[in-house]
C-alpha cells in the first residue's frame, strides 16, 4: 500500500510525520481499496460468469427436448404415417382401441400411429394437412363426473383455449363412457363438437360406447361403418389383407444379469428396493398392511377393513381421495395357463416393438418372465375382446374352433350373439377359453402381447388425514361368483388383499400404491351441514368424513349437522363400523344416523326410502341450511334411485314442477353443493 502512496506527498517529512500519515493513510484508504477490489472481483466473478453461462442454456435445453418429442408431425413424416389416433385412457380400453384402429388402417393402404396426447404438442393438430390423405381419430374416455381422463388433462385445457385454425384438419371420435353416470360420454361430446368449432371436418359420426352395455359391441359396429366412410373420403379400397400382423417380436434371454430383470415393478427397474418419491401410477409405494380384519358378522360375503402404512411416503391425502393398489393374479390362474401352453413360465424373455420408432417399445416392463408378465402386468380374469380371440384363432388346429373365434370376432349379428353369450354373459377368461377349446394353443408370447395390461383398482379413502396421517384405510367387499359354465370366478383385487397378512415378511404384507385425488371433498366451513348417503361399501368416504368432523370439533370448531343415511342386508349379518358409527353419535358429532336393513323385513327398505320418510328435515337442510350433498356407491340403481328421491323432495317442498326440481338439483352439482362417488 505504501508503493500507492499519495504523489504528493513531502519528500522532506519527518519520519515521525510519515508514520503518522501512513497509519491514517491506512485506516481510511486501505478500507475503501480492498472493499473495492472485493467489489470488483465479485461483480467479475458473478456476472462476467453468469454472461458466459446464458448462451449455454439452449444448449442444455436441446439435451432435454428429445425426451418427449412433442411433434407428433414430424414423426408422422418420418415414418410415412398418414393416419395419428390419440387415446384418453384410464383404463386402457381407450388405448387399446386406438391400438386396433391404428392396426386397421394397413388394411386399406394407409398407416397408422396410436399416440398419447400427453407426449405431444397437440397445437399441431393445424398442420395435419401437410400430409396427404391424413387423419386424427381420437378415443376417448370419460373419467369421474364428466371429466378427462389423466393423460388428456392438457389437451382438453388447450381445447378450451384454443383459437387455432383447424380447416385443414379431418377427424372422427369414438367415446368410451358408462349411461349410469350423470355425464355420459362427456369427453367424447366435447372433443367432437370443439374440433368442429374450430373449423374442423368430421369425416364419419361421433361414436358413444357404453360401458354399462357392451362397450366392445359399440366399438365393433362403429369401427365397422368407420373405415367404409374414411375409403369414401380418401377414394381409397380395402387391400383384403386380414392376415395377423404381429406388432412385437420374442427375444429369449438365456444369459441374463437377473438384476435387470424386472420382477413386477410398474416403472423404473428396481423401484420396489429402492423407493423414491413422489409415488404416483409408475412410481407406486410399497405399504405394508398393520390391519386386515373382517367387518361383517355374518353372511356369504366377506367385507374387510385394511391399514397401510405410509409412514416415511411423503404421500399426502384428504378425505374423500381414493387410493389406487396395484394387484397380483392368482397363481393357480398363472400356474394353468403355463401348463396348458406347456410353457416354462420362468423363461426370461422381452418383447420388442417391431416399429422402432414407437414410444411403446415394450407392451409391459421388460425383460421379464412369463410368470411375472402374467402375474403382474396382464388381465388374464377378463373376458378377452374380440380382437384377440381373431389373432388367436389361426392357432386352434381345429376347424370348427378356428371358425367359431372367427364368427366371434366378426361384425356380423350372428357372430356378436355369439360372442357375448358364449365370452361375455358366461364370464369366459382366457383360461376358460384355452380350457374349453382344447386345440386352441398359441405360443405364449403372442397371447402375453394380446392380452390388455393388469390395471389399478380404486378404493375410496375411508379415514381422515387429520386423525390417520401415516395410514390410509380400505373397505372392502370380496367379489366372488359362479359362472354360467360353473367355475367359480375371484374379484382380482379383493382376493389379493383378503390374502394380506399383516406383520408378516416379504410381499405378503405388502401392497403397491398411490394416491389419486378427487374433486368429492367437506365444505371449505365446518359449520355447514352435510347429508352423506353410502350404503354397502359406499360408507367409506363418509368415514374419514366423520372422522375429520370430530377431530374439527375437538379443536374447538363449530360443526355443522352430520348426517348419515347407511344401508346394508341385515343388521346382525352386514352392519359395518357400528361400534364407530355408535360411538361418533354418541359423542355428538353424527348427529343423525339412519340405517336401511333391506332384507330384515318382508319389504326391503333402501337409503331412498329413508330419505322420503325425512324428507321434511332433508329440504330443511338443503334450503336453510345449504347443506351440501354426497352420494357414495353403486351408479347403476342406488345414485340413481337417490337422485330422483331428491327431485321428489325438492318439487315437493320446494312448489317446482318436476322440470324445475331437476334443474334446481343439476344447480347444486354445479355449485359443488351436490357430490357424486359412484362405481357401476
Amino acid at each position: 500500500l505504501t508503493a500507492m502512496g499519495d504523489p504528493g506527498m513531502d519528500p522532506a517529512m519527518s519520519a515521525a510525520d510519515s508514520t503518522a500519515h501512513q497509519d491514517s493513510f491506512f485506516s481510511m484508504t486501505d478500507v475503501f481499496l480492498i472493499s473495492l477490489i472485493t467489489g470488483l472481483f465479485t461483480y467479475w466473478f458473478f456476472f462476467r460468469k453468469k454472461k458466459e453461462e446464458v448462451p449455454e442454456l439452449p444448449k442444455m435445453q436441446s439435451v432435454v427436448a428429445p425426451v418427449r418429442d412433442s411433434s407428433f408431425i414430424e414423426k408422422m413424416k418420418k415414418t410415412g404415417r398418414n393416419i395419428v389416433v390419440f387415446y384418453g385412457s384410464q383404463t386402457g380400453t381407450a388405448e387399446e382401441f386406438a391400438n386396433r384402429l391404428s392396426k386397421d388402417a394397413h388394411r386399406y393402404g394407409l398407416r397408422g400411429m396410436a399416440a398419447d396426447p400427453e407426449e405431444y404438442d397437440l397445437s399441431d393438430l393445424s398442420r395435419l394437412s401437410e400430409i396427404d390423405k391424413s387423419l386424427a381419430v381420437f378415443c376417448m374416455a370419460t373419467y369421474g363426473e364428466g371429466d378427462p381422463t389423466d393423460n388428456a388433462q392438457d389437451f382438453y385445457d388447450w381445447l378450451q383455449e384454443a383459437d387455432a385454425d383447424l380447416s385443414g384438419l379431418r377427424f372422427a371420435v369414438f367415446g368410451l363412457g358408462n349411461k349410469t353416470y350423470e355425464h355420459f360420454n362427456a369427453m367424447g361430446k366435447y372433443v367432437d363438437k370443439r374440433l368442429e368449432e374450430l373449423g374442423a371436418q368430421r369425416i364419419f359420426e361421433l361414436g358413444l360406447g357404453d360401458d354399462d352395455g357392451n362397450l366392445e359391441e359399440d366399438f365393433i359396429t362403429w369401427r365397422e361403418q368407420f373405415w367404409p366412410a374414411v375409403c369414401e373420403h380418401f377414394g381409397v379400397e380395402a387391400t383384403g389383407e386380414e392376415s395377423s400382423i404381429r406388432q412385437y417380436e420374442l427375444v429369449v434371454h438365456t444369459d441374463v444379469n437377473m438384476n435387470k430383470v424386472y420382477t413386477g415393478e410398474m416403472g423404473r427397474l428396481k423401484s420396489y428396493e429402492n423407493q423414491k418419491p413422489p409415488f404416483d401410477a409408475k412410481n407406486p409405494f410399497l405399504a405394508r398392511v398393520t390391519e386386515n380384519r373382517k367387518l361383517n358378522e355374518g353372511g356369504e360375503r366377506h367385507l374387510m377393513h385394511l391399514e397401510l402404512d405410509i409412514s416415511n411416503s411423503k404421500i399426502r391425502y384428504e378425505s374423500g381421495d381414493h387410493v389406487a393398489v396395484y394387484p397380483a393374479n392368482d397363481s393357480s390362474l398363472v400356474n394353468q395357463i403355463g401348463e396348458i401352453l406347456g410353457t416354462d413360465l420362468d423363461t426370461v424373455m422381452s418383447l420388442n416393438n417391431l416399429d422402432e420408432e414407437s414410444n411403446k417399445k415394450h407392451p409391459f416392463p421388460c425383460p421379464t418372465s412369463y410368470r411375472t408378465a402374467l402375474t403382474y402386468y396382464l388381465d388374464i380374469t377378463n373376458p378377452p375382446r374380440t380382437n384377440v380371440l381373431y389373432e388367436l384363432a389361426q392357432y386352434a388346429s381345429d376347424a370348427g374352433e378356428q371358425e367359431r373365434l372367427r364368427k366371434m370376432a366378426s361384425s356380423a349379428a350372428e357372430g356378436k350373439a355369439l360372442y357375448l353369450s358364449w365370452v361375455v354373459e358366461a364370464r369366459r377368461n382366457i383360461l376358460a377359453i384355452l380350457q374349453d377349446m382344447p386345440s386352441l394353443r398359441p405360443p405364449i408370447d403372442h397371447l402375453c402381447e394380446l392380452l390388455p395390461r393388469l390395471q389399478a383398482r380404486y378404493y375410496s379413502i375411508a379415514s381422515s388425514s387429520k386423525v390417520h396421517p401415516n395410514s390410509i384405510h380400505i373397505c372392502a367387499v370380496t367379489v366372488e361368483y359362479k359362472t354360467k359354465t360353473g367355475r367359480l370366478n375371484k374379484g382380482v383385487a379383493t382376493s389379493w388383499l383378503k390374502g394380506k397378512e399383516p406383520g408378516q415378511a416379504g410381499s405378503s404384507s405388502l401392497v403397491p400404491m398411490y394416491v389419486r385425488k378427487s374433486q368429492f371433498r367437506l365444505p371449505f366451513k365446518p359449520s355447514t351441514p352435510v347429508i352423506m348417503i353410502g350404503p354397502g361399501t359406499g360408507i367409506a368416504p363418509f368415514i374419514g368424513f366423520i372422522q375429520e368432523r370430530a377431530w374439527l370439533k375437538q379443536q374447538g370448531k363449530e360443526v355443522g349437522e352430520t348426517v348419515l343415511y347407511y344401508g346394508c342386508r341385515r343388521e346382525r349379518e352386514d352392519y359395518v363400523y357400528r361400534e364407530e358409527l355408535a360411538r361418533f353419535q354418541k359423542e355428538g358429532v353424527l348427529t343423525q344416523l339412519n340405517v336401511a336393513f333391506s332384507r330384515d323385513q318382508a319389504e326391503k327398505v333402501y337409503v331412498q326410502h329413508l330419505l322420503k320418510k325425512n324428507k321434511e328435515n332433508v329440504w330443511k337442510l338443503i334450503n336453510e341450511g345449504m347443506a351440501h350433498i354426497y352420494v357414495c356407491g353403486d351408479a347403476r340403481s342406488m345414485a340413481r334411485d337417490v337422485q330422483n328421491t331428491f327431485y321428489e323432495i325438492v318439487s315437493e317442498f320446494g312448489n317446482m314442477s318436476q322440470p324445475q326440481a331437476v334443474d334446481y338439483v343439476k344447480k347444486l352439482m354445479t355449485k359443488g353443493r351436490y357430490s357424486l362417488d359412484v362405481w357401476s
